[in-house]
């Protein structure tokens, strides 16, 4: 039986904004009553054009922002309304791999410190195992161990994609919500980095939640796909399915767009 790893009801974002003193306040709806599944070491992509709503999506997950209405239940814990210490618990289970790497590595700190962080904070291994533990950690993303006394600013943007991810495997975290994991790196890079996802993935029985535009990059990391428009999920399914035979007019034109 399979385990479900992440479970979305009803889940909804809105924002309050006022332009001015004398004007009303508006409501926008940026996510309207998600509802989705992940299973246990399943790849789930969430695609659709900028302002659809999957990064909001991912924010509420993190719980970088509270949702508006709806539960988030993570491994079979209620998440929803969860924060500060009592989430402290859960937080080291679900991690993000950015992308943009300069917005998340402090350039004032080295290698080893920036995978020492989480190591510490979430008290993974004892202080005596650290450095072992950041060399192995290292090993695991491709990157030599020489480069621990480096800082973000002497390696390369693939290199730095590959500290984010160590940071994000530190914590012993089963679930990854990767944010467009690949969209700021060099092509030739592109393919090595989400080599490694999948082979880390398959190593350490990883489960994905993947946010992304590109549909190439869909087919080759995740099982299931739901298709995001204004705020809703307009259509679900098996990957090859919806790719290759969408239901929904908004996923016909917009596969038609990214192959065009």
């Amino acid at each position: 039986m399979s385990i479900i790893a992440l479970k979305v009801e009803g889940l909804s974002k809105h924002f309050i904004i006022k332009r001015s003193v004398f004007s009303k306040k508006i409501k926008i709806d940026a996510v309207k009553k998600i509802n989705f599944v992940v299973k246990q070491n399943e790849s789930m992509g969430l695609i659709g054009e900028s302002g659809s709503g999957k990064t909001t999506i991912a924010n509420m997950l993190l719980k970088l922002i509270d949702s508006s209405e709806g539960s988030i239940e993570l491994f079979g814990v209620d998440i929803t309304n969860l924060n500060g210490e009592a989430m402290r618990a859960h937080r080291k289970d679900i991690q993000i791999i950015f992308q943009y790497t300069h917005a998340v590595l402090d350039p004032k700190m080295t290698i080893e410190e920036l995978i020492k962080e989480p190591l510490v904070i979430h008290q993974i291994v004892k202080e005596h195992d650290l450095d072992e533990e950041v060399d192995r950690l290292l090993q695991m993303v491709g990157l030599s161990i020489l480069e621990r006394k480096k800082f973000p600013s002497q390696l390369s943007g693939g290199q730095n994609q590959r500290i984010i991810i160590a940071r994000a495997i530190a914590t012993r975290a089963k679930l990854i919500v990767c944010d467009e994991p690949v969209s700021a790196l060099d092509v030739s890079v592109q393919g090595q980095i989400l080599n490694l996802l999948v082979k880390l993935k398959e190593e350490l029985g990883l489960t994905y939640v993947l946010i992304t535009h590109d549909l190439s990059v869909v087919k080759h990391m995740c099982n299931r796909i739901a298709v995001m428009y204004q705020g809703e999920i307009v259509e679900i399914g098996e990957t090859e399915k919806v790719l290759s035979n969408p239901t929904n007019p908004y996923t016909k034109k917009l596969i038609a767009s990214i192959l065009d």
